[in-house]
């Protein structure tokens, strides 16, 4: 079992940052599991934002974030991170850290594991 848990969500006005946290623990969990997140807002379904493979080479974002966010790990801390820079009030959402075994997937039912999400909003 592999238990995520993501802190660092809060309320911005739009033009400020934010840096998300994830932190993951258990007996099964690896640092070679690719870690990424992903968010979803009232009545949306849940979308892709990043995700990064356990060399932290390998990074993957969606085109709505590209250029903003930039997500990273600590694989000593088994910590994962999102900062959000000049974040807009489409941005708001429920950020959920994930996990899975091997290789990048941006579809949300390839990913094992979930956190309980942390609340970014955003005003205008």
């Amino acid at each position: 079992q592999v238990q995520l848990v993501e802190s660092g969500g809060g309320l911005v006005q739009a033009g400020g940052s934010l840096r998300l946290s994830c932190v993951a623990s258990g007996r099964t969990f690896s640092s070679s599991y690719v870690m990424g997140w992903f968010r979803q807002a009232p009545g949306k379904e849940r979308e892709f934002v990043a995700a990064i493979s356990w060399s932290a080479v390998g990074r993957v974002y969606a085109d709505s974030v590209k250029g903003r966010f930039t997500i990273s790990r600590d694989n000593a801390k088994n910590t994962m991170y999102l900062q959000m820079n000049s974040l807009k009030p489409e941005d708001t959402a429920l950020y959920y850290c994930a996990s899975r075994p091997d290789r990048i997937h941006s579809d949300y039912a390839m990913y094992d594991y979930w956190g309980q999400g942390t609340q970014v909003t955003v005003s205008s």
